[in-house]
């Protein structure tokens, strides 16, 4: 595909004629119908062709269009353009997407006399990061004229010379190639002389002055010739030489060169002074005639001079200075032979030095765009930089591959001339490196070969994948109650391994219930540190234990959590003063009358003062004491049970009417304390209610017999369908589990006894007259149970009823916060109640079994208790001592 360019260059610039006579301005036109611009792309490459010497500012070619790019791209995008020459010959119009010429372009500068003249381009454009290649071809104008290196030329030629033998003139230069280069040679005319064009192997003329007919000293000494050198340009441009002759007398043969073209090879790293070459001469003529004196030929380039030497006497050549294969591959050396005789004659030769390249230069790693950050987690293959790699060596000593480190996420991957790309070829993780230093190795293939490194720091950016991670999982937190509004109850903390943004942590609350109620109107959160606030106080009689959800977001995009459990147990104080039950006028606040028959022995109840305490533990153990009596001697008072006995019998001499104030104290720190004022009516032949109620009692009914005998019925029926069903579990038992130590249960179940980890909880209650206990069990992860067991101060037995779970708190944990709550060894029941516990492998307690419990709070018992006998008033038993006793 073409497409044609600009010239802008003016008809004057273009016209450099040193003979104005020859040319005509009509010749313009065909100039400028040779040099046009075109671009092509070859195998995906873009390449402008354009004459040299064009104005500033002239435009190559549309690079906006032809890389398809539109024009608020090349802003967007970043488009510069980087050349490999070291110089920027070249820019962009930003406004036209134009590649234009940014500075003369000299064409014999750049390439010599090189056929081909190509300026390589690199095009980068970034977001995403792209590299394109183009090659701007610089066509040859015909812009220098040939020229000769002396513009006069002597020659001396003796008569006696024979016709026919050639002279070497020195050749023009014309630094043009193609047709605009040196074409042809022209002679004066003259009647001795004639003009003869040698063309060599490379292509180069060189003319020879050729004696046509015998010289005659005497009728012309001198001749005065003049050569002239034509390009082939258009228009055609031309350099004169002046050719002197001087024809001598005599000295008939010439020396001869073994060779007229000699040939040789020399390493470009040749010291100083080292040999190249011989060249040998002969002249056949005797004395002074004969002898041969060496030279470089006068029309030998200063350059060559500078760098050659020739032995006057032996025709050996030798280097003056070290020689340079990448400035110059191959020298062309003219060496005279010329004897002594008068005139003197002189033979010619060419002398053609190659220079061999060796491995002296490094490859060279050049950035052709600086590196991007690359965010982790980037797919592989993303393009992190681009690069090239040069080496001015050729042949195998400028073959360059290039290496990375070991297990590095980084690769080259190849484009075209030498160019990379570096892309990952691994997954990048910020947390683990923020940032690579990719050092890359370039080596040539010489020998030894040569290598250099370059480092680029490519750094890594963060990327929100990890969520906040909270210390624990969850949190215990025990707070007393009645604690002040907006104080701290906890701080939470939870860690982020991201960056910035990415890393900064907000805290919040999940909306949840407790007791039916929000528990965001029990607690808020401080955001920012994770501090948990009270927004009132609490009250353990009402609330015990809650849970709060926390939430630790982080501030990426899209934001990742994480939560956290705090479990929150309300501590019990003495807030609560016992209240007084029974009897029931005392509990309204009047004074009780209870009446007593004088004839009243030693140890007769005579009431029972009741109260209960709304706290638990020891803020709820109650003692009672007589404060005040109208005969202290009398009475006395139960310090656990509250009742009121006889301490002596009656006498007459005793007052009818006594006064009791009965104090009722609690445990706690400090201690609550409430009063209770009893009087007693002394009165002459009352019976005692409790004893005929008793005998009541005794004497069953013809009803309630036919009630107990169906009872015994349908208790024989039970157990005999129980003793069937226990008889086919024990031999299902047996069969399924020999190895197992119980065959009361499925085997699963006596795991879960034997786990260690489950957790047990014996919580004490004491809710007015009603008294229970509660044993908690389950393990963290499986459903909790709970047996609780309630009865009114006034039955005797009661039996356990299950209950839904309540609370999975580990049991050695509620055992320190309830150790407090243990009775001392004085502590009594009223009646006779039975404990049992099963217990496990470890001495853990298990499960359950046969309830009966106290009209007391029952702390709660470790592992190792098997059995709890509590007797009657009458046989008191020490409740700690129970406690730890092993089985």
């Amino acid at each position: 595909m073409y497409k044609h360019g600009h010239i802008s260059r003016t008809a004057s610039s273009l016209l450099m004629d040193f003979h104005t006579d020859l040319f005509i301005l009509n010749d313009i036109a065909l100039w400028w119908h040779h040099f046009f611009l075109l671009w092509n792309i070859i195998n995906g490459q873009t390449r402008y062709n354009i004459p040299e010497e064009l104005d500033r500012g002239s435009v190559v070619g549309n690079l906006a269009k032809d890389l398809g790019l539109g024009l608020s791209e090349i802003f967007d995008r970043k488009l510069r353009v980087a050349s490999e020459a070291g110089k920027q010959y070249f820019s962009v119009d930003a406004g036209k997407g134009e590649l234009v010429v940014n500075d003369r372009i000299d064409r014999e500068a750049l390439c010599g006399q090189s056929a081909s003249c190509v300026l390589p381009l690199q095009v980068v454009i970034e977001n995403p990061l792209q590299l394109h290649r183009i090659e701007v071809e610089i066509k040859d104008v015909n812009d220098n004229s040939p020229s000769f290196l002396k513009s006069e030329h002597i020659i001396e030629i003796a008569e006696s010379t024979i016709v026919g033998v050639r002279f070497p003139l020195e050749s023009a230069e014309d630094p043009d190639v193609g047709s605009n280069g040196l074409k042809s040679y022209s002679l004066s005319k003259d009647d001795c002389f004639t003009l003869k064009v040698k063309e060599i192997e490379n292509g180069r003329k060189i003319p020879e002055l050729v004696l046509n007919k015998s010289l005659d000293r005497e009728k012309k000494a001198t001749h005065n010739l003049f050569l002239t050198a034509v390009d082939g340009g258009n228009p055609v441009k031309s350099g004169t030489s002046k050719i002197t002759v001087n024809v001598l007398d005599n000295n008939d043969n010439v020396p001869v060169f073994e060779n007229n073209f000699y040939k040789t090879a020399v390493q470009e790293n040749t010291a100083n002074g080292s040999f190249v070459v011989t060249t040998k001469a002969t002249d056949i003529d005797e004395g002074p005639n004969g002898e041969i004196e060496y030279s470089l030929g006068i029309h030998t380039p200063p350059s060559v001079l500078a760098l050659f030497r020739i032995d006057a006497v032996t025709g050996d050549i030798f280097l003056k200075q070290k020689l340079d294969h990448e400035s110059q591959a191959s020298y062309r050396i003219d060496v005279t032979a010329k004897d002594k005789g008068l005139p003197r004659m002189e033979g010619h030769c060419s002398v053609q030095v190659d220079v061999l390249d060796i491995n002296d230069n490094a490859p060279e790693i050049v950035l052709t765009s600086k590196p991007s950050y690359v965010p982790e987690g980037s797919r592989i293959g993303t393009v992190v930089a681009l690069l090239s790699v040069r080496d001015l060596d050729t042949g195998d000593n400028g073959k360059v591959t290039l290496q990375l480190p070991l297990e590095s996420p980084f690769a080259l991957k190849p484009s075209f001339s030498n160019n990379y790309a570096l892309v990952t070829s691994g997954a990048l993780d910020r947390e683990s490196f923020s940032e690579y230093h990719i050092e890359i190795t370039a080596t040539d293939s010489g020998s030894p070969p040569l290598s250099s490194k370059k480092t680029i720091p490519v750094t890594i950016t963060d990327v929100n994948d990890n969520p906040p991670v909270f210390t624990q999982p969850s949190y215990n937190v025990y707070l007393k109650e009645n604690g002040v509004p907006g104080s701290i109850l906890f701080s939470v903390s939870a860690s982020d391994l991201d960056f910035g943004d990415n890393a900064k942590v907000s805290y919040s609350i999940l909306d949840s219930k407790v007791q039916d109620v929000s528990v965001s109107s029990y607690v808020y959160i401080n955001s920012e540190n994770g501090s948990i606030y009270s927004m009132h106080s609490f009250d353990y009689e009402k609330l015990k234990v809650f849970q709060i959800q926390v939430q630790a977001k982080d501030q990426g995009s899209p934001s990742l959590s994480s939560n956290a459990t705090v479990h929150v147990f309300i501590l019990d104080q003495n807030d609560n003063a016992p209240a007084v039950i029974y009897p029931s006028s005392a509990a309204l606040g009047s004074v009780s009358h209870q009446r007593m028959p004088r004839s009243a022995k030693a140890g007769h109840l005579v009431t029972k003062v009741t109260a209960v305490d709304a706290d638990s533990g020891h803020n709820a153990w109650i003692s009672y004491k007589l404060a005040e009596a109208t005969d202290a001697s009398l009475f006395t008072v139960n310090l656990y049970t509250g009742e009121v006995r006889t301490k002596r019998a009656v006498s007459e001499q005793d007052d009818s009417s006594q006064r009791l104030l009965i104090e009722i104290r609690d445990d706690g720190e400090p201690v609550q304390s409430t009063t209770v004022t009893v009087s007693i009516l002394l009165e002459d032949g009352l019976h005692e209610p409790i004893l005929d109620l008793r005998q009541k009692v005794s004497e069953p009914s013809k009803k309630n017999g036919r009630i107990t005998l169906y009872l015994i019925l349908s208790l024989a029926s039970v157990s005999v369908l129980s003793l069937l069903t226990f008889l086919v579990l024990a031999v299902k038992c047996i069969r399924n589990s020999r190895s197992s130590g119980s065959c009361c249960m499925r085997r699963s179940d006596c795991d879960d006894y034997k786990n260690p980890n489950r957790n047990l909880q014996i919580q004490l209650n004491t809710d007015g007259p009603i008294k229970y206990v509660e044993v908690l069990g389950g393990d963290m992860l499986s459903q909790s149970q709970s047996f609780r067991s309630c009865m009114s101060p006034m039955s005797e037995y009661s039996d356990f009823t299950l209950i839904k779970p309540s609370s999975t708190t580990d049991f050695k944990e509620v055992i320190s916060v309830l150790d407090a709550s243990l009775p001392d060894s004085t502590w009594t029941f009223e009646s006779q109640q039975v404990i049992s516990f099963l217990l496990d492998a470890s001495g853990r307690c298990c499960a359950p079994m046969t309830y009966r419990t106290v009209q007391r709070d029952l702390p709660p018992p470790p592992c190792s208790l098997s059995t709890v006998n509590v007797n009657n008033a009458k046989s008191r038993s020490t409740v700690g001592d129970a406690l730890t006793s092993p089985r």
